[in-house]
């Protein structure tokens, strides 16, 4: 019966929709409606009002919709949703300033010459625009309204004028900053922690194991992440509109004819140019940059992009006046201040040390304020001239509410679609699809392009996305990164704008368009660009490296770097040290062979045997590598006959799981009305039902190949192996240069121990009158100053012996005993450190800088750049994992 109240669901918020009612009410409507029904009906005909919920009841999911409502605005580490408003008022404070009009007329002068040039502009302006305004209704009728009287005028043809016009306005759903990007990075943060869940929960049942190892969680994803990995696929949409642009207008000069220049190229046309391209530039480089560089969270960005906007506007309001540029200009000044006073002053108001720091930090307060005045100006002329600023903060805020509202009522929504079994419904669909992953993958996406002929970006996002995301991100097969998953969906996603009948963009531009221009022109114009759109899904899909290298590459080079030792980054160190050893394996050996002739015998016996060891494992890695990469050739050629097997019986243990836990909820029923009810004939027919299912669980298990467990005994020694093998690796690649690091750390502090001598022999001298209470602390400070150049521990040990003879019954002439000591291990010490300074410490730094990007790489505090980029480089793709669960 839930089914029955899961398609009440679905077509009472269809319904709703089609009559037009408000989408933010027809979704937690169709919701509240669709639950109270169930548990009505439940009362009445079963006596239990929870009867018809695939489990729990109307009151318990209520309250999760609530609790859901409370995560989108009182969830303090939720911020990911406060970068929205800042980004929308940052596009209509530009659209409204007609800075956007300004970059379509300009750009219309300069590529008008070209074969389809003004369509080339249309979409240039319009990626431009996409990565300033993203406001797409803004964008559409801007460009409506300028750009197409003059493509008409030139004798362009209607359809693809119109269609370039339409495409070109959807790109700022993709190129970021985006609002939709920022909706899948906050609906797929949730979808990562229960993708992550199952996938332990899978590998728990397929291994046995309690936790799984951290290489194998699924990658997750943030705003930065979205627009980072979205960058490189929207430059290519934008390259395919405007290759297909040009095609047409050298095949078909009449449907897309060049437009000679009207102008004189001058100084004067040269200065519009850069007057009115540079500011936007400007303001794309230190929003994206700001996010790219790590300086600035999302929300911080959104932030810079508003006032960056604000001043943009300040000016442009006032154009052609001698005073127009003055916030500007005093903006532009207090900020390069700003930069060159921190990079000459030290502005930590508490680490102040001297007046010089005092008066940096005024000269940064003034420059400070200065930007502040010239932003305040600036507010004050949006505010006075046109009543610029009201309707930006009142289309602000209409706009911002309209996405919280609809990401409430989506709460609501997926919360009656869970009580009714919807989400296992799906889930059980997906998985049981022949082709695996791909074919889930497919089949959502086929589901998401459709969905966008009626439904809108965000309640594709909000309702679709909490759905099918964990189900396609936990699939150790295919082993996506949620960043890539987002961007495909938002790929695709922006689709909806462009396919009829609902397609937003042809709303906006037909309410522009003059009426020479046929409504069937605008469908025909956009076909080609939704072709084309699905052409980009191809290729991202094809080549996950345009979305995950530079969100990876980011995270490899950050000052945030995860250690060289972290585990997700070790199989592709291994391939790096691989290709390395093949390279350079000779030079190698050859510093190792070096290094061994260098002077030992000047060490202390320890310190020469842990070298000597050193050496021996360093000789000992090409062999161990050599026995990985065999361990991993031998696992390569057994899953191919293994990996079917492998697939079959993991879906027959799937099904026979999936009838398991459904005969323990029914189980739970019958309990509850035998309780309550005995006489129910609801009783008879849940005991046949959950014999039935687990007869069939029965079947299911014993179709499980007869040799499965011997298969799968020795393929696990195959994979043991390999694990073994790449262990034993990197425990011998550590022990091959950690007494290396260790030997440079002393050698390197032997001035700073010989330096405290000093104060040691001072201490010694102030024993037998010094106050022991003060000599107790000299003697902490100069243990810890030792401790810090490596001393070695008879010297320290002689200071700890003399500080507790110094304490509670002091006794002068122990502690001058032990000082004693510990003067003449520091002697003792000082001489060979010096030595071997002198005659081992060049030696082993050239041997040291040798290794350190191979055999050294995992003992370095992060990777070297060329090894981060290798790494963000391999770690781009998705690595099949699935024959370890």
């Amino acid at each position: 019966m839930e089914l029955l109240f899961l398609a009440l669901l679905v077509i009472i918020m269809a319904g709703a929709l089609a009559s037009g009612y408000p989408v933010a009410f027809a979704l937690p409507g169709a919701a509240i409606l669709s639950m109270l029904l169930a548990a009505g009906c439940g009362y009445l005909f079963a006596g239990d009002s929870a009867a018809y919920f695939a489990h729990g009841s109307a009151q318990e999911w209520l309250s999760a919709g609530v609790l859901n409502f409370r995560g989108v605005y009182w969830e303090v580490e939720r911020d990911t949703l406060i970068a929205i408003p800042l980004f929308v008022f940052m596009g209509i404070m530009l659209q409204r300033s007609k800075i956007a009009e300004d970059l379509l007329l300009t750009m219309a002068q300069l590529f008008g010459p070209i074969p389809g040039g003004l369509g080339i502009s249309v979409v240039f302006v319009g990626a431009l625009l996409a990565a300033t305004t993203g406001i797409l209704g803004a964008t559409v009728v801007a460009m409506g309204l300028i750009s197409l009287p003059a493509m008409l005028r030139n004798n362009y043809s209607s359809p693809l004028a119109t269609g370039t016009i339409a495409a070109s306005g959807t790109l700022g759903q993709i190129i970021p900053p985006s609002i939709v990007l920022i909706i899948l990075a906050d609906q797929l943060s949730s979808a990562v922690d229960q993708a992550g869940t199952a996938r332990k929960a899978l590998y728990q049942s397929a291994t046995g194991e309690l936790s799984m190892p951290s290489e194998f969680a699924v990658v997750s994803t943030s705003a930065g992440d979205m627009f980072l990995g979205a960058m490189v696929p929207g430059l290519v949409l934008v390259g395919l509109y405007m290759l297909f642009i040009l095609t047409i207008g050298l095949i078909k000069p009449s449907w897309a004819p060049s437009v000679p220049f009207g102008q004189k190229m001058d100084a004067k046309l040269v200065g519009r140019v850069v007057l009115i391209l540079v500011p936007p530039l400007t303001l794309i480089f230190a929003v994206l940059g700001s996010i790219i560089a790590g300086i600035a969270t999302v929300n911080q960005a959104g932030a810079i992009g508003a006032v960056g906007a604000t001043i943009m506007a300040g000016y442009r309001l006032r154009e052609g006046e001698r005073s127009a540029f003055y916030p500007a200009a005093l903006a532009v000044f207090s900020l390069v201040a700003i930069a060159i006073i921190t990079s000459v002053y030290d502005l930590n108001i508490r680490n102040i040390q001297n007046a010089s720091d005092m008066f940096g930090v005024y000269l940064a307060a003034i420059a400070t304020s200065a930007f502040l005045i010239s932003v305040a100006w600036s507010l004050w002329r949006t505010f006075k001239i046109e009543d610029t600023l009201n309707g930006v903060m009142v289309d602000t805020a209409k706009t911002t509410s309209l996405v919280f509202i609809i990401l409430l009522g989506a709460a609501m929504l997926t919360s009656a679609f869970r009580a009714f079994g919807g989400e296992e419904l799906v889930k059980d669909f997906l998985t049981s699809l022949p082709g695996g992953f791909w074919m889930q993958f497919i089949i959502v996406m086929l589901v998401i392009f459709v969905l966008g002929f009626f439904l809108d970006f965000i309640e594709i996002a909000v309702v679709v996305v909490p759905i099918v995301a964990p189900i396609l991100l936990m699939d150790p097969g295919a082993n996506i990164t949620a960043v890539w998953l987002g961007v495909m969906i938002g790929l695709n996603i922006q689709t909806s704008f462009l396919t009829p009948p609902f397609g937003f963009a042809l709303f906006y531009l037909r309410g522009v368009a003059p009426k020479s221009v046929r409504t069937i022109d605008i469908y025909k114009g956009v076909i080609p660009f939704i072709a084309l759109q699905l052409l980009a899904l191809v290729i991202v899909g094809n080549t996950p490296w345009l979305v995950n290298y530079l969100p990876e590459r980011l995270r490899q080079t950050s000052d945030t770097a995860p250690p060289p030792t972290n585990p997700g980054l070790q199989y592709c160190l291994e391939n790096y040290m691989t290709e390395a050893f093949a390279e350079r394996e000779g030079e190698l050996k050859g510093y190792i062979a070096t290094a061994r002739g260098l002077p030992l015998d000047l060490l202390p016996k320890r310190d020469a045997k842990d070298l000597e060891g050193a050496f021996d494992n360093a000789e000992k890695a090409f062999p161990l590598l050599a026995d990985v990469n065999t361990a991993a050739a031998a696992v390569e050629v057994a899953s191919v006959d293994y990996r079917p097997v492998l697939v079959e019986v993991r879906r027959l243990e799937r099904d026979a799981r999936k009838l398991d836990e459904h005969s323990k909820d029914l189980g739970k029923l019958l309990t509850r009305l035998q309780s309550t009810d005995p006489e129910n004939p609801r009783i008879s027919e849940l005991e046949a039902e959950i014999a039935a299912e687990t007869a069939e669980r029965d079947a299911l298990l014993a179709q499980i190949p007869a040799d499965w467990e011997e298969k799968n005994k020795v393929f696990s020694e195959l994979t043991s192996a390999e694990v073994k093998a790449r262990r034993a690796f990197r425990r011998n690649a550590d022990d091959a240069f950690a007494p290396i690091n260790e030997l440079n750390e002393v050698l390197g502090a032997t001035e700073t121990l010989a330096s405290l001598e000093g104060e040691l022999t001072a201490i010694r001298g102030d024993v037998a009158t010094g106050d022991p209470v003060a000599l107790v602390e000299r003697i902490e400070e100069l243990r810890s100053a030792m401790r810090a150049a490596e001393a070695s521990k008879d010297t320290v040990k002689g200071l700890s012996d003399a500080r507790k003879a110094l304490r509670k019954n002091p006794d002068p002439e122990k502690a001058a005993e032990k000082l004693d000591d510990s003067i003449a291990a520091l002697a003792e010490e000082l001489t060979w450190r010096r030595a071997a300074a002198q005659q081992i410490g060049p030696g082993l730094a050239e041997y040291s800088a040798a290794m350190a990007d191979t055999i050294g790489l995992r003992q370095q505090p992060r990777l070297p750049r060329e090894q981060a980029l290798y790494v963000a480089a391999c770690n781009s793709g998705h690595r099949d994992i699935s024959l370890n669960f």
